[in-house]
């Protein structure tokens, strides 16, 4: 039986779960977080389409673009309606690229403004509207610690958290 507090776990575990998968540019795991129709609109300037279609914009061109994403949510804002609910999302997204030689990193703030609904028996997004906030970019100095995380399914952390599966 669903309740207010599990439905609000469960579309917050949908919002840090859409961050794992553009930071390891996981296409399924990313359109999970989408219904089949959702709508995806990051702004004339970004991206408009589907939702489905923006993970795959990102994972084709942010591969291309980007050396490494690391996507950072917080307050996070719920309100729910029996089968619908509404979000927002501060989000923090820095992006590291290698140009000309050296590391140049960008980050971006914003908002997710999410419309969703439980269906099929779970909840993804109906409708993302991301606000962005404000952005910069730096070139920056690498450390000499050595790089762990990987951009796809090899990563680590998903033999690991493979090994229990949690609804």
């Amino acid at each position: 039986m669903r309740s207010q507090e599990g439905d609000v776990q469960a579309i917050t575990k949908q919002i840090y779960l859409y961050c794992r998968s553009m930071d390891r540019m996981d296409v399924p795991l990313g359109c999970s977080v989408f219904h089949e129709d959702a709508t995806a609109d990051y702004g004339a300037a970004i991206f408009q389409g589907s939702g489905h279609g923006f993970i795959e914009w990102v994972a084709k061109g942010h591969g291309e673009l980007f050396d490494y994403h690391s996507h950072q949510v917080t307050n996070v804002i719920i309100n729910l309606d029996g089968d619908c609910a509404t979000s927002e999302s501060y989000v923090t997204a820095t992006m590291r690229s290698t140009v000309d030689g050296r590391s140049k990193e960008s980050t971006s703030r914003g908002r997710y403004v999410d419309c969703w609904s439980f269906r099929n028996g779970r909840w993804a997004i109906d409708a993302r509207r991301y606000l962005h906030d404000f952005a910069d970019e730096r070139e920056v100095t690498n450390l000499s610690l050595p790089v762990e995380g990987r951009r796809d399914r090899s990563d680590i952390s998903y033999g690991i958290l493979d090994r229990v599966r949690q609804g």
